[in-house]
């Protein structure tokens, strides 16, 4: 069986992207099924709808409370059979009954090399603290920020001259190559 994945992004879908192509190159057997997005703005849900995969764009202030809003993707991730998530650029922090209604089936791809640089500006922190080298971290998601088991890094080296600009390109050229390879590999196993 293939998993049904959906991608959730809050911004301008570069994973979500590089998980799509990845999926219709066949290195990722896995259904790009649906793409969750919460801000109706984004330039992600623009490609979901080029790319012709459903979206459910919703804003959170629809919703009384962060609970509120996650048990009704809980619904329609359900309704729609997906069995596995991965958070592309997501920037909320989901509920722990989002979280233990699809446990160890949330992926995330996080900007540094964890436990370093936790949050939501990792980039920017990692290269103001003038590290030598950072990186990508793709981790299974608990209800402890960026703290779940990692299950795959990689690194990038910054050079004299790096720049914040040039640093946040390397790591999302880094993303876009390790989150496809994990999903994959993750997906695999319940296949």
């Amino acid at each position: 069986m293939t998993a049904r994945l959906a991608v959730f992004c809050s911004g301008n879908g570069g994973n979500f992207q590089a998980i799509l192509d990845a999926a219709r190159r066949r290195k990722l057997k896995a259904e790009v099924a649906l793409m969750v997005c919460d801000l109706p703005g984004a330039f992600a849900v623009r490609r979901a709808a080029k790319a012709g995969i459903p979206s459910v764009v919703l804003s959170p202030k629809l919703f009384n409370s962060r609970l509120e809003y996650d048990k009704f993707i809980v619904r329609v991730l359900k309704s729609q059979k997906i069995n596995f998530i991965a958070l592309a650029g997501f920037m909320r922090i989901l509920t722990p009954y989002f979280i233990r209604s699809f446990s160890g089936r949330i992926l995330n791809v996080h900007p540094s090399l964890l436990p370093a640089f936790k949050g939501a500006h990792a980039i920017r922190d990692a290269f103001h603290a003038g590290v030598r080298e950072t990186g990508v971290t793709v981790h299974l998601v608990t209800e402890e920020l960026d703290a779940g088991p990692i299950l795959a890094q990689s690194k990038v080296k910054l050079s004299r001259k790096e720049t914040l600009k040039s640093l946040e390109g390397k790591i999302h050229c880094l993303e876009h190559k390790l989150y496809p390879q994990v999903i994959q590999s993750v997906t695999a196993q319940y296949s």
